[in-house]
């Protein structure tokens, strides 16, 4: 990449950071946010905090470490709210290469390694194609054939970590949170985006080849029979499921 576009790469991401900084609520979050999402693009494989501080501030990666974490963690902006800011951002960009043609519900694994992550436990993960210990999000994203984009996002809580009260308050998980299934976290995503008035062609659930059939549910059905969703595998999906 060359200078030129290296310093307009760099005032389009000076330009989005400011966007979001704007729907964090104080303005000490600025800082962390920047870094935060400086380490996201950055190389490397693990996205954690601590590697993330090492990269973006090397001469004092102690306490930029504590200034991630708490932001990540402890500060309470709304995730709400910089997801709508990224798509009053995003859509109009992504609709200039065409309309939106889908929208794409979808669960996405992500391995871990320990086991004190909110979520984690033994369970399907997308990702590596079986079971594995991981966590797992559900997402709704609207799609064209050039790009695709989460507007809505939720962890997913297993049966068990709902019920443990004291696995729940050492990972700091809202009081509020309980369990529902993945269809249902969907369902309240399709009604959520319905009432917002996304745009749309029409909407489609991505999963993984065989896990299709034994996973659809009432949630499902109700979803199918009020919003015209349709299921499909990721594979049937193509480019749209993977703009």
């Amino acid at each position: 990449m060359n200078r030129k576009k290296e310093e307009k790469a760099e005032a389009r991401f000076a330009a989005y950071v400011a966007g979001l900084s704007g729907v964090l609520g104080h303005a000490d979050r600025i800082g962390p946010l920047r870094d935060y999402c400086t380490g996201l693009i950055l190389p490397g494989e693990r996205k954690s905090v601590e590697p993330m501080a090492a990269k973006t501030a090397p001469a004092r990666t102690a306490a930029q470490h504590q200034s991630l974490l708490h932001f990540v963690g402890i500060a309470t902006w709304s995730d709400e709210k910089v997801l709508a800011k990224v798509r009053e951002m995003v859509l109009p960009a992504m609709e200039r290469q065409g309309p939106i043609e889908a929208w794409i519900i979808d669960d996405t694994g992500f391995p871990k390694q320990g086991k004190h992550s909110v979520g984690v436990q033994h369970q399907y993960c997308g990702q590596l194609g079986k079971e594995a210990n991981c966590q797992v999000a559900v997402s709704l994203s609207i799609a064209n054939h050039s790009a695709s984009l989460p507007v809505a996002y939720r962890l997913y809580l297993p049966k068990e970590w709902a019920a443990d009260k004291a696995r729940r308050n050492k990972a700091g998980v809202p009081s509020d949170i309980r369990f529902k299934t993945k269809p249902e976290i969907a369902l309240e995503q399709i009604r959520w985006a319905c009432e917002a008035g996304l745009p749309l062609r029409r909407r489609h659930s991505a999963e993984n080849p065989g896990v299709a059939a034994r996973n659809r549910t009432e949630a499902e059905r109700q979803a199918a029979e009020q919003y015209g969703t349709s299921r499909r595998t990721r594979s049937d999906l193509g480019q749209t499921s993977g703009a």
